[in-house]
This record gives C-alpha cells, structure tokens and sequence, in this order.
C-alpha cells in the first residue's frame, strides 16, 4: 500500500486529491492547522474514525510556519509521495498579507524540502506551482515562458517553484512543479471569484442576496476543472524522471464572460445584480493567462474533458443544489455523462 502526505488537504485540491488517492488504494496522510471550528467538511464524507481497522485516511495537526511540526509529520508518517497544496493562496489577500503569504507560501515549502532531504530523499515530491507566477508574460505560458509574478501570492510561488528545482538538482530529489492553471468546482472557497458568483446566483434565487460585489471583470483566465487536475497531479509524480508541467484548458475567459454564462444559465439579468467595488482591485494585475499543456498531452497523455460553459454549469447547479433550490440540471447530466464511473462524491 502507497503512503501520500498532504499538506492543504482540507482544501479544493486536497480534498478531492484525497479521494482520489483513497480510490487507488493510498493510505493518505493530510496536514490541517488547530482551529477552535471544524474546518473539514470537504473531506469528511471520506474520513473514517481512526479507530477502525479499515481507515486509510489520518489528518495530523499541523503549520507549515513551524519547521518543528512539518519536521515530526514527516519523520513520523514516512510517505512515498507528498503532495504540496498547502499555502496562503488567495491572490487579493496576499497583498494585505504579504510577510504572512511568503513565510507560509515561500518558506513553507522550503521547510519540506529540506526534511525530505535530510531524511534521504526517498519521498517524491509535488509542488502546486501557479498560473500567476507568469504575471504578465505573453500568453499562451508553457514550461519555457518567464516568469513575471504580479501579486505577493505569485512571488512566493516563483520562489518555491525554483526551490523545488534546486532541491532537484542539487541534492536528486524527485521534485516536480505542477504549474496548474485556474481550476474550479463546487468545492472551491467561496471568497474566489468564480464561486462568489454561482454562490450569490443561488442565493439571489432563494431570496437570500440581492447583490453581488465584484472588482475586475476583465481579467482573463484559463479556467478547468478541479477533478480532473488532481488526477494530473498523480501522474506527474509516476513517471520515471522528475519533471515540471503545465496544466490547462489552452482557452482564455474573462470574468465578464463567466458571469455571462451564469446568469444566462438561470434566466436573471446580471446588470441588474451585479455590482463593482473598487477595494476588489488589485493593485497590480495579470491581464491573461492561457495554459500551453503540450508537453502535459504528449508526456502524460492527459487533455481535460470539461470546458468553460459546462464548468459553469456544474458549479451552479451545485450552488442551486446547497441552498435548497431545484437546479437547472444541464450541469448534473454533463458530470454524469462525462463522467459516468467518478471516483468524487457529487457536491
């Protein structure tokens, strides 16, 4: 039996990477930070009392600020792989944040590394590198683009992204970047753009809001779906020879265009609803980022399934569904279609 870490597992990308690994026949080990609330409702439908002979999945309290703890996890789990997800990872907020994002986000995977290599080396290791580390570098981004980060968040990425390389090169590790590219799904945090908006359309629905507050609908991104990325991730770390991937759709959307799609989806008028507040700007940001996954589809032989207007879709269906309301229905079929034997619990 397989052994993976997870760090950032009570996120998007640790929750269902979790799943995922589980459906595989992993035992998944995952990090999570003390809170006086319970902040594991992305992974508790697969979480089983450890007391259980059959449990597979064991959380471990955690920070990826405290060398000591990230240090005893590791000693103690021994994993054959380790996903890093963990961060600081909302761009808007690394700038009110920004000493905080680079000791969590930089650092953070600087303080793994090295456990991994004073350890031997033994483990492979992933590193969730991002889209926004490209800045605003002519699009379409592949491996070979530069980088030309636009925000705190994407600083601290570039900065664990050659930390990982180095580690590579310097010591062998097997140490890969995954340079994912925005992905989306009913599980995203509400505070991201493209939930806020299949969030407040179920509750404009329902009665609940009446507005949504947004910052720059022109920003343009590559936006896929969360499922299908964490299984790229998994792959990356099988082949033979560490290597770095981009991973994306290869289409560019605007927010404008996903608030479009979403509103038309469920028959309301958007300009009706939707409402610009300029503390939502950054004060500096990436125009365009399109993913070049080339090297991910002769390499990995990976190419994703779902596509901008049915990842709309999905989400708002899910949105509808969690606010009590009948949805529309067109993004269940997709999901069921596309995906007839996934191994994801439908949100």
């Amino acid at each position: 039996m397989k052994k993976a870490l997870i760090t950032g597992i009570t996120g998007q990308d640790g929750s269902y990477l979790a799943e995922f690994l589980l459906s595989k026949g992993y035992e998944v080990h995952g990090i999570i930070r003390r809170a006086s609330t319970f902040n594991t409702a992305r992974i508790d439908h697969i979480f089983i009392d450890l007391h259980d002979p059959h449990a597979r999945l064991f959380l471990h309290h955690g920070d990826l600020s405290d060398s000591e703890q990230v240090s005893n996890i590791i000693y103690n789990t021994q994993p054959d792989e380790t996903y890093h997800l963990g961060s600081q990872s909302h761009v808007r907020v690394s700038f009110d944040v920004p000493e905080y994002t680079g000791n969590v986000t930089a650092l953070g995977t600087t303080r793994i590394l090295e456990v991994i290599r004073r350890s031997g080396g033994k483990t492979k290791f992933y590193q969730a590198s991002s889209s926004e580390m490209f800045g605003n570098s002519s699009p379409p981004q592949n491996e070979q683009t530069p980088f030309r980060p636009r925000s705190p968040y994407a600083a601290a990425k570039v900065y664990s992204y050659w930390m990982t390389v180095n580690y590579r090169e310097g010591y062998n590790l097997f140490a890969c970047n995954g340079i994912l590219f925005n992905h989306e799904s009913p599980r995203r945090g509400e505070t991201f753009v493209t939930r806020k908006i299949t969030m407040a359309i179920a509750n404009i629905l329902a009665g609940k809001q009446k507005d949504l507050y947004l910052g720059n609908l022109d920003s343009k991104r590559d936006w896929g779906y969360a499922p299908e990325y964490v299984e790229v991730m998994a792959k990356i770390l099988q082949l033979d020879k560490p290597q770095d991937f981009v991973i994306g759709t290869g289409e560019s959307h605007s927010v404008r265009e996903f608030l479009d799609r979403a509103f038309s989806y469920v028959d309301l008028r958007l300009e009706k609803y939707v409402k610009i507040d300029p503390r939502y700007f950054r004060p500096t940001d990436t125009e365009e980022l399109i993913a070049d996954s080339r090297k991910a589809r002769e390499n990995l032989k990976w190419k994703p399934k779902i596509r901008f207007e049915q990842l709309v879709k999905i989400m708002v269906d899910a949105d509808m569904r969690k606010t009590g309301m009948k949805p529309v229905g067109e993004g269940d079929k997709i999901v069921e279609k596309i995906f007839p034997s996934r191994w994801w619990k439908t949100d």
